[in-house]
């Protein structure tokens, strides 16, 4: 009956990066329907200062201002891979920097931390540093040395990494049949019958798009968070991003990837359960954990509380 439900609120993929822009929504509303209404104040009053309040608002059309600044703060740093004030390191040359930007790259390193699936090579250093932008960015907002502008800016990094840290393939990579590693599945090529107009993807993208359409919003959204939580209601401490990181690698090992060794790999009905079963358990720990995080770096009454 869950994996029933679950099929039928988290199918339906769309290319994207991350979790989708579902999957962040998803955590993000979980998170703040946990949050007591000081701390709700206080993260509302520091997105108002970042510089693309104005077009989150013009995009949502939720009646709460606050709470559709903090959604759409959500997928804010997958938003900026397709905008064109930003820019790609290595890539591109560094576009000029706006007023309250403190940071105008993608910094899509960021968002991932991909340690060897097999444990003897796990010592090799990834170039995603997903584990210290967890650390940094709290340290940021509890800074108050740190300008408005800073802290407005890490707000919408931390709400998205905390949900990124619990995508499975933000957190390892295996080597392929050729020696070389896949980059966290984004080199796997797969089939997925599921998804018949787009069969041919790879792995990572097809982990990234289980939570749904990516304009997910609304009444459906809030739909599909009350499933999600009577489904997986809040259960052990929130623990730290270490924690968090080192539970999506071990699921990356035993649960991520299809069986087979043939280098296009082909989706099951069993495995297809399995992989929404485990998106939305860990679609509801992101919540739950990063409603823990808001609190204790914004406390009671809009006082930030941040700990040593």
């Amino acid at each position: 009956m869950a994996t029933a439900l679950l099929s039928l609120l988290l199918l339906v993929p769309s290319p994207a990066a991350a979790w989708n822009a579902a999957g962040h929504r998803i955590t993000a509303l979980i998170a703040w329907e946990r949050l007591d209404q000081g701390s709700k104040s206080a993260l509302a009053a520091l997105l108002r200062k970042h510089p693309d309040f104005e077009r989150w608002q013009a995009r949502s059309k939720d009646p709460d201002a606050d709470r559709a600044a903090f959604l759409e703060a959500s997928t804010w740093p997958d938003d900026i891979r397709r905008d064109r004030r930003f820019y790609t390191a290595g890539r591109a040359q560094p576009t000029p920097t706006l007023k309250g930007f403190p940071d105008m790259e993608r910094r899509l390193g960021w968002h991932y931390v991909d340690r060897p699936l097999h444990r003897e090579r796990r010592a090799r250093s990834s170039p995603g540093t997903l584990d210290r932008q967890l650390t940094a960015l709290a340290k940021v907002l509890c800074d108050s040395k740190r300008s408005d502008a800073e802290r407005a800016y890490a707000l919408p990094w931390l709400i998205h990494l905390v949900g990124d840290a619990h995508q499975p393939l933000h957190a390892a990579s295996r080597n392929g049949p050729n020696g070389k590693d896949d980059s966290g599945g984004n080199a796997q090529r797969i089939i997925n019958p599921f998804q018949p107009k787009h069969q041919s993807t790879n792995l990572h993208s097809y982990w990234d798009d289980l939570p749904g359409k990516p304009w997910l919003r609304d009444k459906r959204l809030e739909s599909t968070v009350k499933a999600l939580t009577s489904l997986y209601p809040a259960a052990a401490p929130a623990g730290e991003p270490a924690q968090w990181l080192d539970e999506s690698w071990q699921l990356a090992q035993r649960a991520t990837y299809p069986p087979g060794k043939d280098a296009v790999l082909t989706i099951s009905a069993q495995f297809h359960a399995s992989a929404l079963e485990i998106t939305g358990r860990r679609l509801g720990e992101a919540g739950y954990r990063l409603a823990d995080q808001l609190r204790r770096l914004f406390g009671k009454a809009g006082e930030r509380r941040c700990s040593t």
